[in-house]
């Protein structure tokens, strides 16, 4: 059975390890009502319109 000789450090392993943990960039799509940039399968969150229904009322922040 092959045991390590050495132990490794922690900046080693966390070296190793720093690959795994990359966040993704959210994909975003154009809303088809008013064109904005939103999250897929989520209401708008400029205009609150969802397949083409307004499901949330949003007010204007003036």
């Amino acid at each position: 059975m092959a045991v390590p000789k050495r132990k490794h450090s922690k900046a080693r392993r966390d070296k190793r390890r720093s690959s795994n943990w990359k966040l993704s960039v959210p994909v975003l799509s154009a809303c088809s009502a008013c064109g904005a940039a939103k999250l897929p399968h989520r209401a708008c969150k400029a205009c609150g319109q969802y397949k083409g229904r307004t499901v949330v009322t949003v007010a204007d922040a003036e």
